[in-house]
């Protein structure tokens, strides 16, 4: 029998290995997401715990990674009150960057702004 010496995140037939590895591509993808902030610290935790046994023979193995990723920056809109409709509803729209109905440079021409859905 060949006797060979492997590190510890080797065992499990290299799952611990594989495992860290599949989180650090987690990481990576988050600091590419446009949706973050690019400076947010990213950080990786390993945590290994052995749990023996009675007569110190087998001792048990597990091992976690825990990834903490950078949340997504909030979206932010304006509304705008734009009074009542005729049955006493407020009529709330989201506002535009321009007049509706307007061109802009590009020759696009602004939609009508989205009335928010009011439930009463």
């Amino acid at each position: 029998m060949d006797n060979q010496t492997k590190g510890i995140l080797e065992m499990a037939r290299g799952a611990f290995l594989e495992r860290t590895d599949y989180e650090m591509n987690r990481l990576v993808e988050n600091i590419l997401d446009p949706n973050t902030k690019a400076t947010a610290v990213r950080k990786m935790t390993l945590t290994i715990k052995l749990a023996p046994d009675d007569r110190r023979e087998n001792i048990v193995v597990s091992f976690e990674v825990k990834p903490s990723l950078a949340p997504t920056t909030p979206i932010v809109t304006s509304l705008y009150m734009a009074g009542e409709d005729s049955c006493g509803v407020p009529q709330v729209v989201e506002m535009t960057p321009q007049i509706p109905g307007q061109m802009n440079l590009d020759g696009e021409t602004q939609e009508a702004p989205a009335l928010l859905k009011i439930v009463r």
